[in-house]
C-alpha cells in the first residue's frame, strides 16, 4: 500500500493535523497495521518537498505546533494517477513455502510435515479470519474475504504440492 497516496486521498476531504490523518488512516486502513506517528510525518514531510501538499496552517498548543495539511492540485493529480494505475499482481512465483519444501526434499527432512504443519497454520488464520468477518463491518468482511482467497489458493497449492511430493523428490534428486 502506497502511505503517501493514501494520505493524499484523505486530505481530498479537506485539510488536517498529521494525527488527524494518523487517526483517519487507522480507522480506515490500518486494522492490522496501524501507522506510527514517525511514519506519518516523516511522509507528509516528503509530499511537502515534493509540492503534492501545504502547510495550511500551524497551531500553538500544550505541546509542539500542529501543522495542518492542504493537498495540492498537483497531489489530486497525483492521487487520480495512481487510482488508475492497475496494481502489479503478485504471482508468488519464487515463495518461500515453496523454498522450504524444496530444502526438505533435498535435505533428506519431511516436506510431508512441513505441508501439513503449513496447512494447520493456513487453517488457524482462516478460522480468526471467519471470525473477524462474521462480527466486522463491510470494511473488515472485504478484508476479510480478499485474505481468506489466498490462502484458499494456497491451500490448494498445499494439497497439489502434497499429491507430487515424490515426483518433485526424485526430479530433484536426478
Amino acid at each position: 500500500m502506497s502511505i503517501g497516496h493514501t494520505l493524499l486521498g484523505l486530505l481530498e476531504s479537506g485539510p488536517r493535523h498529521g494525527y488527524d490523518l494518523k487517526r483517519a488512516f487507522d480507522e480506515k486502513f490500518g486494522h492490522d497495521r496501524p501507522l506510527h506517528y514517525g511514519q506519518v510525518y516523516s511522509t507528509m514531510s516528503r509530499l511537502l518537498k515534493n509540492g503534492l501538499v501545504v502547510v495550511d496552517g500551524i497551531e500553538a498548543g500544550g505541546g509542539p505546533e500542529r501543522k495542518r495539511y492542504a493537498i495540492t492540485e498537483a497531489g489530486i493529480t497525483d492521487v487520480a494517477q495512481w487510482l488508475t494505475t492497475p496494481e502489479k499482481p503478485e504471482p508468488y512465483l519464487q515463495s518461500t513455502l515453496y523454498t522450504k519444501v524444496v530444502l526438505a526434499l533435498l535435505t533428506g527432512r519431511g516436506a510431508a510435515e512441513l505441508l501439513d504443519t503449513q496447512r494447520a497454520e493456513h487453517l488457524r488464520l482462516m478460522r480468526e479470519l471467519t471470525r473477524r468477518k462474521k462480527d466486522g463491518d463491510l470494511a473488515d468482511q472485504l478484508i476479510c474475504d480478499h485474505a481468506l482467497f489466498h490462502l484458499e489458493a494456497d491451500l490448494r497449492w498445499l494439497e497439489l504440492t502434497a499429491a507430487r511430493l515424490d515426483r518433485l523428490a526424485e526430479e530433484l534428486h536426478r
